[in-house]
């Protein structure tokens, strides 16, 4: 469908983007997301990401902000009414009406995507439910430098909004692929040289995660907000981590585990120190 310049009504192309919120099945047909936010929407331009569209809602004065990526993007530049931008941007009251949104066309789901080489930290997401639990965890492997993430089993998208906003544009630094096939991934890991070691995290884990070398080439597989990694996994795990805790907490949120393994493969690697 060709984009307009201008959409005043709530007509069909409307319809389409307002999908991308809200509907996943329809969002992976289009191969498309609609990004909100300042970050989000820069780290995306960035990257190279391809735009379809840039939407917004034709006001005179803009910041320099929405003026430089406005000129830097090839991409059909539609102007929106502003209640409309206001409703894809999910604005309310005094959070006003966005400058801009993005149509962006998602990449495909290729493992070839993945570093899985001899300095590779990929961190697999299992079956995690949580779209915010997931764009954390996706923040936080952009900081502590992860290379890839798998997102494997039925799980959160990666590019619902919530996960997007929670993840504040990492989402588009981190190569990020759904892999609905469990043993497609470990069919690639049993064939890297060296193999990356499987390094599960658990609450029974038998092992201190500062005791677990994290300095070579490492699959770190983070599950289920309720019950953990599938038993696939943990099969297939080579060690199972744990964090070490005081008080009366039996077990960390998800992110705020995986997040803190990630923290410590960067510490082990900048120090270049084996446990």
């Amino acid at each position: 469908m060709p984009v307009p310049d201008r959409v005043t009504t709530r007509n069909a192309t409307f319809q389409l983007w307002q999908v991308l919120l809200t509907n996943r099945a329809k969002r992976t047909r289009a191969g498309e997301l609609l990004v909100q936010g300042v970050r989000p929407i820069t780290v995306a331009v960035d990257q190279g990401w391809t735009v379809r569209a840039l939407l917004h809602d034709g006001r005179s004065r803009r910041s320099a902000w929405a003026t430089d990526l406005m000129s830097r993007v090839d991409a059909p530049q539609v102007q929106l009414a502003p209640d409309l931008m206001a409703e894809l941007g999910e604005k309310d009251g005094a959070d006003g009406t966005p400058e801009l949104l993005a149509v962006v066309a998602q990449p495909p789901d290729d493992l070839d995507r993945l570093d899985l080489g001899p300095r590779s930290l990929t961190v697999v997401l299992d079956r995690l439910s949580s779209p915010g639990n997931l764009g954390t965890l996706l923040r936080s492997a952009d900081a502590f430098g992860a290379t890839g993430a798998a997102v494997t089993g039925h799980a959160a998208d990666p590019y619902d909004p919530r996960c997007v906003r929670a993840s504040t544009g990492s989402v588009f630094s981190v190569p990020v692929v759904r892999v609905p096939s469990y043993r497609d991934l470990v069919d690639r890991v049993d064939a890297a040289a060296p193999r990356p070691a499987v390094v599960g995290t658990d609450e029974t884990g038998t092992v201190d995660v500062r005791e677990v070398d994290l300095t070579g080439p490492v699959l770190l597989v983070v599950g289920n907000e309720t019950s953990g990694m599938s038993a696939a996994w943990r099969e297939r795990c080579d060690v199972v981590a744990r964090i070490p805790m005081a008080g009366t907490a039996s077990s960390l949120n998800a992110a705020t585990a995986g997040s803190l393994v990630l923290y410590e493969a960067m510490q082990q690697r900048s120090a270049g120190i084996t446990p």
